[in-house]
């Protein structure tokens, strides 16, 4: 019999990060699970971010700290992981903030829009929500994975008829955290979401991301992205990360020799990734053809 993820035998207490608009935040708040509660607010962004809005509306805590101004503070006018410094002020920023977080006893944590990387996903396991469909791999390498708009691009650029959501677990990183990104079980995708090109070709838009230069301003293609990524998360972010959560937590998932399974049918079926969408959730076998 595989090994269970994570089982408990009563609702699992969740902290729930977000930086931004906290849009996916708002709809796990707003979802009925039987197996999650949400018992602390999470945000880097305090003074930006949704995160005490949602907070005092659903009379929630919030642990609170400004990544940003941490960095500043430590002498640092970059967030990034590149150097040792920054690693390093990362590693207390996280400290601190977990100090804030782990007094309401979480079991686990949503990523709901976080952006900065944090360990605290070697504490207890964590969940993240991705823009793309990290089920297609090729050569072992995961093809969508990327930050922000880059999954949808490369979706774009490749071709691909349809996006998907992807739902992960999330990994502790090392150095600069680009090697673990996005290498998790992908524990649910979404039902496909119809590209959109806005009337522009496949020729045009490839054309684009070809002679695109590093720091590029804004362009058709990136417009074309964003477009695309905001219908993604309706229809794609928003029904996905409630219900994948949900049977995370209700202990429907294992793994054994690295190999995914999800209980269904009062048995462990061996699955690529689960699709969860209007229909409710549908395994996916372990390659696209069926095999």
């Amino acid at each position: 019999m595989p090994e269970p993820l994570f089982t408990l035998d009563r609702p699992a207490r969740a902290a729930l990060f977000l930086s931004g608009t906290g849009t996916n935040a708002e709809v796990l708040l707003q979802s009925r699970l039987p197996h999650l509660e949400i018992v602390v607010l999470v945000t880097d962004a305090p003074a930006t971010s949704r995160a005490p809005e949602l907070a005092a509306r659903f009379h929630l805590p919030l642990a609170a700290l400004d990544i940003r101004r941490f960095y500043r503070e430590q002498g640092l006018d970059s967030i990034s992981l590149a150097t040792a410094a920054g690693r390093r002020v990362r590693e207390l920023w996280t400290r601190e903030l977990s100090e804030q977080i782990l007094p309401h006893r979480p079991d686990c944590g949503l990523l709901a829009g976080f952006v900065p990387l944090t360990n605290l996903t070697g504490r207890f396991p964590c969940l993240n929500v991705h823009p793309g469909d990290l089920t297609l791999e090729q050569g072992g390498r995961r093809l969508l994975a990327g930050l922000h708009w880059k999954p949808v691009e490369l979706a774009i650029v490749s071709g691909q008829p349809t996006l998907r959501s992807s739902v992960i677990l999330a990994q502790p990183y090392t150095g600069n955290g680009q090697a673990e990104m996005d290498s998790g079980p992908v524990l649910g995708v979404s039902e496909p979401v119809p590209v959109e090109l806005l009337g522009h070709s496949l020729a045009e838009l490839r054309e684009i991301w070809t002679n695109r230069q590093p720091g590029a301003a804004e362009d058709l293609l990136r417009k074309v992205a964003r477009h695309n990524l905001e219908r993604l998360k309706t229809d794609g972010d928003h029904r996905v990360f409630p219900a994948a959560a949900e049977a995370f937590a209700a202990g429907r998932y294992a793994v054994e020799a690295e190999q995914l399974f999800f209980h269904e049918g009062g048995r462990w079926l061996p699955v690529r990734s689960v699709e969860f969408g209007r229909r409710g959730c549908r395994p996916l076998p372990l390659s696209p053809d069926g095999v």
